[in-house]
């Protein structure tokens, strides 16, 4: 092996010469062991336009054969080009693994590298955005305020100014070349986020962009254009299918992804591909033991946080593009976990020579020596771009010094930029650049800005020299945006869709469930229907029913479409597939189910209602009802695909529904309806479906005429020959109708049509599908802009107020990154003031053989393995340990937080068992920062302040107590800023003191818990929660804190640690010592290397332990933790505190034992006031409501226009009441989500710490809906009431306003109860189809009262609350109305000679009611004379109408008594119960 010649890496890292190996043979362990001899020596990179080089050499040390385990463990290990002298430089092997994969070496004459445009050239980029970056928060007054105050800008002008613009990016030039490595820091707020998006070429939600980006020479419109594969942006967010495992996440990614067979390894297949890349990737980021876990959310269980994003990480490295920027990446990984991330980059980077830029917030110095070039933003201009080992000295030399040797460099260059943190050398007080011009000046005129020049110029010409590999002219004609065809893309995301659906198994249950219920239930209402008169009207009731419940079972789309948005544009901008593809995805994923439940509905209605038994009349049914459902699906999706929100796609989905209902000829035959809409039936796919399962059904039926429909049907001399049939298409003198002469001459239907509706309904289908496509491609990924901060109107600071009346933007960083006077040196700290005033305890709190343990498929699962610590007063604890080691989960196990599997150990106050204030007495800082997101930061602060300090507390100091803390954590400028959402509202480290803020005023009379404090902060950020959090423990806290990535500066300010390691076994727990010495030498007398001097403590402790790498098979540092003397001294000290303390009797009476802190009233009134306040200044919802009720109303008035006093008016006067009753579903589907948010916020933070009672908020939900809800009432009973004509008496027009009042609560009380026991948006809104076809179904309008069955009519007749409703209102509005038929109406016949009409039918008048008319000797006989003749043929009394305005109000409180009993078994009162029942 000495006698091998070195060769040198190629453009791909892959090494060539003798003794490349084979790609096809690569997994073969000879080969990995031939090649692993070889190892990196790196020469040095020269920055002024040459590429860094590797040269192979061979290693004789080498002599036995590594195996594939310690090839992957081996990238742990540093990758760049500066290793140590005393490193073994054996990563070569790594490189030749990877190149399997990412390198050229895997292809050398891959049709894929032909088209790869390799490194990124940005000049002059400018990038503005729209606002000032600040606004006030809208409010309900705007909705009466607004058009004043648009007079008021009219006149003065303002109207016609253009928006005002900031600048976001100014000027930035640099270059990134193939194969380097460019990180990107600023302070939150300095536009890393936009620079990394315009790289990214993410271009939506900018104003302007200027400047000229080009990737491998190729400006950026191409490559959005053809290329757009190439060029990758991925935000720091994790978005993934719950319910998809792991490894069919990543399947799914690399199906997409996998190349054509041309640019694969000869012979290899796409399954082959598939399933190499997963094992690669799945080592390479640790995640091989998750691969058949689901990703999980808050709702499904899955993976840790830290394992979710490597999953992140890992679907993004699949693109392979040649461009990669990645958003602050490492957010909620630790330290171990955060460097092989950014260790597998440079791999990634080293092996397909791409040009990777990455934001961090909180670099260590061995991830930042990693990178080539480090870009430091500062409010939007460049303060530096250059290499990283240049960039300190860079600014040393402008007058800048590092306090530390501990400080990151990293650190250091984010801390020049904030003139509260910066270090300056003595005398150059004066010289120094302090704004962001000034930096952006001071670097344009330095040699690192030539320097800088000279390299891009020295890359493009290396590009026109055709060094790198360009687009051969062939394959520059190409595309590259997808890499596989279109119908790959539609196969891959069908079966991914069907692996979503199938994951949701509760969902899908509920689904088939719902259906065959549903449809049990309708088959028994028309049950055996008769083939005579009396099974006219149900027959078509049957048939409208059908298509009624399968369409509003696809309004659920809605939800889910919404849902899953996020989650396709993030698949967008990595060109998994088109956005068309996944429509038409969903559309295959429709089929087969849609088949099945279209066949479960079919088969159980279809026979149970005795509909036509004939095969092809029942599989035209099923047909029919088949594509008109796959359209409904295709229409609310549609309908989706162009709102930007749910509430929007109400207002559109409440008008349809109303529309799809009326115009399909049922409830308004086609000759009745108003010309002004009667276009809108020709447009509806149900009517065309209508008039097919019409027509089918009718098909050959005779229809006997009987009584009632039998006219006359008694009385002396009464013949066949002079009687008729009140059924429209009757003859005199016939008493049998032919079904297709019924539905010619009710509904001008005829059969000649039936398949050209088929295909008329087929063309709506694939019409709506083809709007969905491009309603999905119109959408834009990773829009991005000006972030916006939002103030409560009369809380705003005066340079805020200036520039909102100016319209320029305020002082400030470019995207709203505040600026605050912080003290944040380490030197500085000794002189800042104590914290004074704040609570103190004097509590040590112990646990001892703590254990937690959840069941599996596969048995008990151990997450917790007798662990044991203490937290004291005056002390600030650490809790670390890699990702998936239990921090979280024993954090939340102490705070008693858990909910689900078993949980042993002891745990104490003071050597005292828990009291029941433990959970209001102790603060829990959670990692998600949930908040109520319309509260400002001060409201948060005193109703947090307000409801859990001791009810002895005066208001007003409690308040009073709030800004102190505001002020401590220096947030008085937000104080007024409403928390929002990300991009509107608080940036990352706003909420994260607020989540602190809000733990604080409640004046925690035991101890603090804080989940992740510093994660997805910068450094300086995260050092000033730190220190803060340093503060609180001098003032006598007792803190408890997980942290991630803590820098070796952040590392010192704690006391003690907490180390856990895989399976929540730990590692070591008890003091750090100065500088980290003792934690230090415990790790190094038991074995682990010796600590370098300047490595950072907290990530040399991880490293010893083997974090982050579960196939480790070193010592077991649990092992080595229980056997130490360390470790009895531990459990010594906590039976000290327990022997010491449990006999104290002031520490018997530490806390009450109150479990909340406030009494009810003073609890619903405080929840109360918030929740009328997130309501007011939500108009976006309040007018969708009163939009969609005035829609609905107008469309309603306007359908049944003027009624007059026809037997058709009579009916449609029934049917525009049952038109109002179908606008409940869009509207709970409203209000669902609103409820849901309230209880999410409750379940997720504020039950956790006693805050209130459970039954507060849902007081508070139910009552802040109501007022809402009378005035939408009123505006619908306006718009509806008035037009329509009907009675304009006070006694009318008050008791239907009344009724209107009470189905609107009665409505709001069903929606919520659906949802207190739905777990999610989805199931709720798959449910309220059913539960309200089943609600409607039997209160007498689909089947009229005498022809529901008996069982029915017994009892479900009485217990519909829409029975009573519907009496009341029918009775009312046609009570004193005469009918007068139409010449349609008339049933005619001939008397017998001799006899008059009126002789003739006297007695029969007697009995029917209705009245006879004589015109030329022929009879004319109309149905009803009378509209309470009309009322009572559906069993409606007018006399009822207040015992029904009594039922209907007892339905009302019945919901909402319910609303709270279901609230209460979700929220665990059954399940207590049960063991409760269980125990006696």
């Amino acid at each position: 092996m000495a006698g091998l010649a070195p060769v040198t890496l190629n453009s791909a890292g892959a090494s060539s010469g003798t003794t490349t190996p084979n790609p096809a043979s690569a997994t073969d362990s000879h080969s990995i062991a031939h090649s692993f001899e070889a190892s990196v020596e790196p020469i040095k990179t020269q920055h002024g336009g040459a590429d860094s080089i590797r040269r192979i050499r061979t290693d004789n040390d080498l002599s036995r054969t590594p195996t594939e385990e310690e090839l992957f463990r081996a990238l742990s290990r540093r990758i760049t080009t500066r290793p140590t002298n005393d490193e073994p430089a054996d990563h070569g092997e790594i490189e030749n693994l990877l190149s399997r994969i990412f390198g050229e070496s895997r292809q050398a004459a891959s049709e894929e590298e032909k088209t790869r445009h390799s490194g990124v050239v940005f000049r002059d980029l400018t990038v503005k955005g729209l606002g000032l970056g600040a606004s006030l928060q809208p409010t309900n007054t705007d909705i009466f305020v607004g058009p004043f105050r648009g007079i008021r800008n009219l006149i003065s002008g303002r109207s016609f100014q253009k928006a005002p613009v900031r600048t976001l990016l100014n000027g930035f030039t640099g270059c990134v070349k193939p194969g380097e490595l460019l990180l990107v820091l600023g302070r939150p707020g300095a536009g890393c986020s936009t620079f990394l998006k315009v790289l990214g070429n993410q271009r939506a939600g900018f104003e302007e962009i200027s400047g000229d980006v080009r990737y491998g020479g190729e400006d950026w419109a191409v490559m959005q254009k053809r290329f757009r594969s190439e060029v990758l942006y991925n935000g720091e967010d994790d978005l993934h299918y719950a319910t998809l495992t792991v490894k069919e996440t990543l399947e799914f990614a690399l199906k997409t992804r996998t190349p054509g067979k041309e640019s694969r390894v000869g012979g290899e297949s796409r399954k082959t591909y598939v399933s190499e890349f997963l094992r690669v990737v799945s080592k390479l980021f640790w995640i091989e033991h998750t691969l058949d876990t689901k990703l999980g959310n808050n709702i499904v269980r899955g993976v840790s946080g830290g394992e979710k994003k490597r999953v992140s990480i890992a679907e993004a490295m699949v693109t392979k593009a040649s461009c990669q920027c990645w958003d602050n990446s490492t957010k909620g990984l630790d330290a171990s976990t955060a460097l092989e991330y950014v260790s597998s980059l440079r791999a990634l980077t080293n092996m397909a020579r791409i040009s990777t830029s990455v934001a961090l917030y909180q670099a260590g110095e061995s991830l930042y020596d990693l990178f080539d070039k480090v870009l430091l933003i500062d409010e939007g201009r460049c303060a530096y771009f250059g290499p990283t080992e240049e960039a300190k000295k860079y600014f040393e030399d402008l007058g800048f010094e590092c306090p530390s040797a501990r400080w990151t460099t990293a650190d250091f260059l984010t801390s020049v930029t904030d003139p509260h943190e910066r270090h300056v050398k003595p005398g150059w007080e004066n010289r120094i650049p302090r704004s962001a011009e000034e930096f952006e000046t001071a670097f344009r005129n330095s040699e690192m800005a030539r320097k800088n020049l000279l390299d891009i110029e020295t890359f493009e010409a290396s590009l026109n020299n055709g060094q790198w590999a360009q687009p051969t002219s062939d394959a520059s004609q190409r595309k590259k945006n997808y890499t596989i065809s279109f119908p790959a893309q539609v196969a891959a995301c069908t079966s991914r869709q069907f692996k979503v659906m199938y994951g949701d198994k509760l969902s899908l249950a509920a689904r088939w469930v719902g259906v065959a219920f549903q449809s049990i239930i309708v088959g028994s209402l028309f049950y055996n229907l008769p083939s005579n008169a009396l099974g006219v009207f149900p027959r078509g009731g049957i048939l409208f029913f059908t298509l009624l419940f399968n369409a509003l079972l696809a309004l659920a789309e809605l939800t889910a479409a919404f849902e899953s948005r996020p989650i396709l544009m993030k698949h967008k901008s990595f060109s998994f597939y088109r956005p068309s593809a996944y429509a038409i995805a969903q559309v295959a994923t429709d089929l087969p189910l849609c088949a099945i439940q279209v066949t479960v509905w079919g088969i159980i209605t279809y026979f149970m209602c005795n509909l036509a038994r004939t095969a092809s009349q029942f599989f035209i049914f099923l047909l029919v009802t088949f594509f008109l459902t796959l359209s409904m699906y295709s229409f609310f999706r549609a309908l989706g695909s162009y709102s930007a929100n749910l509430n929007s796609a109400t207002k559109l989905t409440g008008v349809a529904i109303q529309a799809l209902i009326v115009y399909t000829g049922y409830l308004i035959p086609p000759g009745s309806m108003h010309p002004w809409l009667k276009w809108l039936k020709w447009i509806n796919p149900v009517q065309y479906s209508f008039e097919v399962l019409m027509a089918n059904e009718f098909h050959g039926l005779n229809i006997e005429c009987v009584a009632p429909y039998l006219v006359p049907a008694n009385g002396p001399g009464i013949t066949a020959a002079h009687q008729s049939c009140l059924i429209q298409g009757s003859r005199p003198g016939q008493t049998i109708v032919k079904g297709e002469d019924y539905i010619q001459s009710q509904f001008t239907y005829t059969r000649h049509h039936l398949w050209r509706n088929v295909g008329i309904i087929i063309a709506f289908w694939l019409a709506f599908v083809v709007l969905t496509a491009i309603g999905l491609e119109l959408q834009k990924p990773n829009k991005g802009g000006a972030a916006v901060t939002v103030f409560k109107r009369g809380e705003t600071p005066r340079h805020i107020d200036d520039a909102l009346e100016k319209g320029s933007p305020p002082p400030g960083d470019e995207e709203m990154g505040e600026k605050r006077p912080i003290p944040a040196t380490l030197g500085d700290e000794k002189h800042e003031a104590p914290v004074d005033h704040i609570a103190k305890n004097d509590t040590v709190f112990t646990w001892q053989n703590v254990s937690y343990t959840i069941p599996t498929a596969t048995g008990e699962k151990i997450l917790l393995n007798n662990v044991s610590g203490y937290v004291r007063p005056g002390k600030l604890t650490a809790l670390m340990g890699e990702s998936g080691a239990g921090k979280t989960t024993l954090l939340n196990t102490l705070a008693q937080r858990i909910t689900f599997g078993t949980v042993k150990g002891t745990f104490l106050v003071n050597g005292h068992t828990l009291p029941l204030s433990f959970q209001r007495a102790t603060g829990f800082a959670e990692q998600q920062d949930i908040h109520e997101h319309t509260a400002t930061v001060r409201e948060a602060m005193r109703f947090s302040a307000l409801l859990r300090q001791p009810m002895e507390v005066p208001v007003e100091e409690k308040y009073a107590y709030a800004e102190k803390i505001i002020k401590l954590l220096e947030m008085e400028d937000i104080a007024g800023a409403i928390v929002g959402h990300q991009g509107v509202g608080l940036n990352q480290e706003q909420r994260k003191r607020l989540t602190i803020g809000v733990e604080l005023a409640s004046k925690p009379e035991l101890l603090m818990f804080l989940d992740e404090p510093t994660s997805g902060m910068d450094s300086a950020a995260a050092y000033n929660v730190v220190r803060f959090l340093r503060k609180l423990a001098d003032a006598g806290q007792a803190i408890l804190c997980t942290i991630h990535q803590p820098s070796a500066i952040l590392f010192e300010n704690f006391d003690e640690l907490v180390l856990l390691k895989k399976g929540g076994n730990t590692v070591y727990h008890g003091p750090i010592g100065r500088d980290s010495q003792t934690i230090i030498k415990y790790f190094e007398a038991n074995g682990a290397p010796k600590c370098p001097k300047r490595k950072n403590p907290a990530e040399y402790i991880l490293e010893a332990i083997g974090a982050g790498n579960p196939n480790r098979k070193e010592r077991d540092w649990g092992e080595v933790w229980r056997e130490s003397p360390e470790h009895r001294m531990r459990e010594e000290e906590i039976e000290t505190f327990i022997r010491e303390r449990s006999g104290n009797a002031n520490s018997a009476a530490m806390a009450d034992n109150r479990q909340f802190a406030m009494p009810i009233s003073t609890q619903i009134a405080a929840v109360m006031k918030r929740t009328f306040v997130s309501y007011w200044r939500s108009p976006q919802y309040a007018i969708g409501m009163m939009m969609l009720h005035i829609f609905c109303g107008l469309f309603n008035s306007f359908t049944f226009y003027k009624l007059g006093s026809s037997t058709i008016d009579m009916q449609n006067r029934l049917f525009s009441i049952f038109m109002t009753l179908t606008i409940s579903p869009p509207l709970i589907q409203q209000l669902q989500p609103k409820f849901l948010e309230i209880r999410d916020l409750f379940t997720a933070r504020e039950n956790n710490s006693r805050i209130y009672h459970w039954s507060v908020w849902v007081v508070a939900a139910i009552v802040v809906e109501l007022p809402y809800r009378i005035v939408a009432g009123t505006l619908y009973f306006i718009c509806w009431y008035y037009p329509v004509k009907y009675p304009r008496n006070s006694s009318s027009s008050g008791y239907t306003w009344l009724m209107m009042m009470l189905f609107e609560l009665y409505y709001q009380g069903f929606g919520q109860l659906i949802a207190s026991f739905s777990p999610n948006e989805l199931l709720a809104s798959l449910l309220v189809p059913v539960f309200f076809i089943f609600v409607v179904s039997f209160c007498g309008v689909v089947v009229p009262y005498i022809a529901i069955p008996t069982f029915w009519r017994k009892w479900m007749y009485w217990v519909s609350p829409f029975t009573y409703i519907l009496e009341g209102w029918l009775g009312v509005l046609t009570h004193d109305v005469k009918v007068q038929c139409s010449d349609k109406e008339f049933a005619l016949f001939s008397p017998p000679n001799g006899m008059t009409c009126a002789n003739y039918v006297s007695d029969f008048l007697k009995t029917s009611g209705g009245y006879v008319e004589e015109s030329n000797g022929e009879c004319r006989f109309c149905q009803y004379a009378t509209g309470e003749e009309f009322s009572r043929s559906f069993h409606v009394t007018y006399d009822h109408r207040w015992r029904d305005v009594g039922i209907v109000l007892g339905f009302v409180c019945f919901n909402f008594v319910f609303v709270f009993v279901c609230t209460w078994a979700y929220m665990g009162g059954a399940k207590r119960l049960m063991k409760r029942l269980r125990k006696a």
